[in-house]
Formats: C-alpha cells, structure tokens, sequence
C-alpha cells in the first residue's frame, strides 16, 4: 500500500476532489445519483486514499483555472529562482570589471559594458519569456537546462582530469617503436 494513500485529508483536497466529480458528471461520465453518493463519500473522507478511490475509475481532468494559474505561478517562480542564480555569476564578472575600471581611474569609454552585453541578453530574452504576453515557461527551463550542462560538462572534465581514474590499466602514452619489419623495440 502506497504512504502516501494512509495520510490524513484535509479540506482542499476534499474539495478538490469533489470539483472533479463535478466536472465529471458535467461531462456525462457520472449520473445524478452517483454524483451525490460520491459527493457524500468525498466529504466525509479521512484519507487521501480514500479521495483517490473515488476517482479512480474516472479519467483524469483537467486542473481547475485557479489550479492551473498556481501551478504556473509556483512554476514561473522557480524558473526566476533559476535564472536569478545562473545570470548573477556573469553579472559578478561584471561588477569585478567595473571596480577595476573604476579603480584604474575611471579614464575613457566605459568598457565593462561589453562584458554585460551577452548576461543582459540572456536574462532579458528569459524574463520576456517568463513575463510576457505568452509566457514560454518550457523555452526558459529548456536554456536554463542547456547552459546548466553545459557548465556542468565543463566542471566534469575539469574533475577528471585532476582526479586520477583507479582500476583503469595504464596504457603508453605513445605507441612502441618498430622496425620496418614489424618487430618491437623495447
């Protein structure tokens, strides 16, 4: 039996139930009568197992508006999380150029903004992404996801290459010399 089906229901979760039901009987699957009697059943429920057994002969529904606007919402603000995190380390490299600009006499055009151009890029492409009239939340996760690995790459081969490989034969860094009729010379 799954732990999870033993846990004590709380009221949401009724109640979320019971606006599935509904939306089942809306759409036909479910008749008056049966509506009612698991209504009566929802709510008088002590655990979740038992919510999920009254729908479990139902097809899954589509989550509710304000499901689904918290859903995006909970989403989004773990994407910005993300984002926040991945743009401030190149943004840290712009504050390091501007206070050896600065410290170097302020003289001259003010070059640490070539270092900002392409964070700045990367971060307001996103944020549009997050924020804008059509949110992409799968295009940010999936550019979130290929610069993690590709700094993740990176930081692999660089552990490989300071950790030595154990139980792996070592092999001559070059192969032997030969003789033009083939014979080995040690």
């Amino acid at each position: 039996m799954d732990e999870s089906a033993a846990l004590r229901a709380s009221d949401q979760e009724r109640e979320r139930v019971a606006g599935q039901l509904r939306e089942h009987f809306a759409a036909g699957r479910i008749d008056a009568e049966e509506l009612s009697e698991r209504l009566e059943h929802a709510y008088r429920a002590r655990t979740v197992g038992e919510l999920a057994d009254l729908i479990a002969d139902l097809p899954a529904s589509k989550p509710l508006p304000a499901e689904r606007r918290a859903q995006i919402a909970e989403r989004r603000s773990q994407l910005r999380a993300r984002l926040i995190q991945q743009a401030g380390g190149s943004l840290s490299v712009f504050a390091l150029c501007c206070a050896i600009w600065a410290a170097s006499g302020a003289e001259g055009s003010f070059w640490p903004v070539w270092v900002a151009i392409a964070p700045a890029m990367f971060l307001a492409r996103n944020l549009w992404r997050l924020y804008g009239p059509a949110p992409e939340l799968d295009r940010v996760e999936a550019a979130l996801g290929r610069r993690a690995r590709r700094r993740g790459g990176r930081h692999a081969a660089r552990r490989a290459m300071r950790e030595p490989r154990v139980g792996v034969a070592e092999r001559p860094l070059a192969a032997p010399l030969q003789t033009d009729d083939g014979r080995r010379l040690d």
